[in-house]
């Protein structure tokens, strides 16, 4: 065989890169903190409290108990949203059309389990029953805190996946067996879960972490950084997983030099 030919046919043998590059699987991963952080800034600037005009209704469905008691919630939900619109750019199969439904029912999914009937919906309801229930019936605090940051992120989680698949997020890759990819499958929703459960527990921590009283008064600048750190930190764990499942991966590929075919007489030398 030739040198060239030799040559053609190891370029042509090597491993070939799928997904998303590096540098722009992080910068994916990243797009919904920064978005939260942008919108706790925004608030910060503003000096936006609940003394700020609001339609009646709006001020309604938003300020009370659950936005007192876990004032967070409100920018992990720009997160959220974020995250749709994240998975509806990346790159990937999905065609526009899919893409533009996905993203506004998933946007819609979020919305609902977050707002319905008033601000925390269905998620900071859950995990707030589970958590006191718990801890009414005699568990210790700690791990009826536990279990109502995971019924929560459980919830948040379902409409966030769900969301994210239909706005035209990748599964898992087509190979190996049938219970290869099942196992895959189930260990990413279980570290996606955990990755959430993990960040609802943190943000949960606001008030004890110093977070002041806002929305009753303005954010202050400590409250400013206690709420940015805080939001970093529970951040982290389901941004390093999402920035994984979009970087690159390597896949052999076949020969493609007709020096290495059998059926030529000058491919042997």
């Amino acid at each position: 065989m030739s040198r060239t030919g030799a040559r053609s046919a190891t370029a042509g043998a090597g491993p070939a890169e799928t997904g998303t590059p590096q540098r722009g699987a992080w910068t994916l991963a990243a797009a919904p903190l920064l978005a939260a952080l942008a919108a706790l800034f925004a608030v910060f600037l503003a000096g936006f409290d609940q003394r700020s005009a609001m339609p009646p209704d709006v001020a309604a469905r938003f300020y009370g108990f659950f936005l007192d008691r876990y004032p967070l919630f409100a920018f992990a939900l720009v997160y959220g949203l974020a995250r749709i619109l994240a998975a509806g750019l990346a790159p990937g199969p999905a065609s526009w059309v899919r893409r533009l439904v996905g993203v506004l029912v998933g946007l819609a999914l979020v919305l609902g389990v977050s707002l319905h009937p008033t601000f925390g919906g269905l998620v900071l309801r859950a995990g707030f029953g589970t958590g006191s229930g718990a801890f009414l019936n005699g568990t210790p605090m700690g791990l009826a805190y536990a279990m109502g940051a995971g019924a929560a992120a459980g919830l948040f989680g379902l409409a966030l996946g769900l969301g994210a698949r239909l706005a035209g997020r990748p599964g898992p890759a087509p190979t190996g067996s049938r219970w290869r990819r099942v196992g895959r499958a189930l260990l990413g929703w279980i570290a996606g879960f955990l990755a959430l459960w993990f960040a609802a527990a943190v943000i949960g921590l606001a008030r004890d972490a110093g977070f002041g009283p806002w929305p009753r008064r303005p954010l202050d600048a400590r409250d400013l950084v206690v709420a940015a750190l805080l939001l970093t930190v529970a951040a982290l764990p389901h941004m390093a997983l999402v920035a994984a499942r979009l970087r690159p991966r390597r896949t052999p590929r076949a020969p493609t030099s007709p020096a290495m075919s059998p059926l030529r007489p000058d491919a042997v030398a």
